[in-house]
């Protein structure tokens, strides 16, 4: 719709959403549009929640996360996404690639990314699709490097641009102060603050070499991993498919994922228990879920779930889904 046709459109104003969860993949599934899997990293049980504005070329908004994860996210077609993380986060990843207090994330739509977040986050994100960027780039004279936009995925911005975005978007998603503004205002106001943050961006890439090694690294020994779900790997195993020392995939795994080999085998391994856990059927055998992702000690493995995600296996389905 162009700005003369929603001049002349109905006026209609705008509602932000909110949905909870208690579960990190269930939390996942509810960001309109995404493709995305989370697995938890941290100890203790999960929250998370999202208020969110939706617009038929537009999507914005908040999401906060209780516990540390590695999340695998792919958004809708032809759009670029933006994530802002909120003043005083601790630091997160992209890619491997260390976002601080002066960066954003930049990705484009249908392209997977990985995100690691850390313990009690809260990110501001917004997806605009291309058309729609590109129409109000050109009327307001922004002349945008897209192919620069989106090679790296982190962006960084002055202190006071990142201070301005943040306060429209705190204020747009506070249900109380959007309620009386028409949408149309409404989109035209988070267009702008998206143009100006896109203006104002220099791309951060990773500054050495070893970054991309160290990525390499890493991404062989989780595909290996996923490919050989039941088989209970060892640290020397990845060791010997990526082809490196002990020490090297140490350092790669810390510095990519914020997590050791070993713990990453053992995290990805419990959720994907816990993800199917939520959706059997009654009746499922708990030890027969757990075998067919490589636990065969089941105290062990009853012990390790509690202690990631705060509650017994037998518990899953009943509290994803309430506190």
């Amino acid at each position: 719709m162009t700005g003369i046709e929603a001049l002349n459109a109905p006026k209609k104003s705008i509602k932000v959403s909110f949905k909870e969860a208690f579960d990190a993949d269930l939390h996942a599934s509810n960001l309109t549009n995404w493709q995305q899997e989370y697995d938890q990293t941290s100890r203790g049980g999960f929250r998370g929640a999202i208020v969110e504005l939706p617009f038929s070329d537009l999507q914005v908004f908040k999401e906060v996360t209780s516990q540390a994860l590695q999340q695998k996210c792919v958004v809708w077609p032809d759009s670029v996404w933006l994530g802002i993380p909120l003043n005083g986060q601790e630091e997160s990843r992209i890619n491997g690639l260390t976002v601080r207090e002066q960066h954003i994330m930049c990705r484009p739509g249908g392209c997977e990314f990985e995100l690691t977040t850390p313990q009690n986050y809260e990110l501001f994100g917004m997806v605009v699709k291309l058309p729609a960027l590109m129409r109000m780039a050109k009327i307001h004279g922004v002349d945008l490097n897209w192919s620069e936009l989106t090679e790296h995925g982190r962006l960084a911005l002055p202190k006071k641009t990142l201070t301005d975005v943040r306060y429209v978007l705190t204020r747009l998603l506070n249900g109380q102060a959007i309620s009386a503004m028409p949408e149309r205002l409404a989109h035209d106001l988070l267009m702008m603050a998206l143009l100006e943050v896109l203006k104002a961006e220099e791309p951060a890439p990773a500054q050495t070499q070893s970054y991309h090694h160290r990525k390499q690294v890493v991404d062989t020994a989780r595909a290996f991993i996923h490919d050989h779900p039941d088989t209970p790997l060892t640290v020397t195993d990845l060791c010997e498919v990526a082809n490196v020392s002990r020490r090297t995939l140490q350092y790669a795994f810390e510095s990519i994922l914020s997590i050791s080999p070993i713990q990453y085998l053992r995290m990805s391994r419990l959720n994907g228990v816990r993800r199917e856990l939520i959706v059997a059927e009654e009746g499922v055998n708990v030890a027969d879920i757990a075998a067919e992702w490589g636990f065969w000690h089941m105290s062990q493995f009853a012990k390790d779930y509690r202690m990631l995600f705060g509650e017994l296996p037998s518990h899953a389905r009943v509290h994803a889904y309430s506190p």
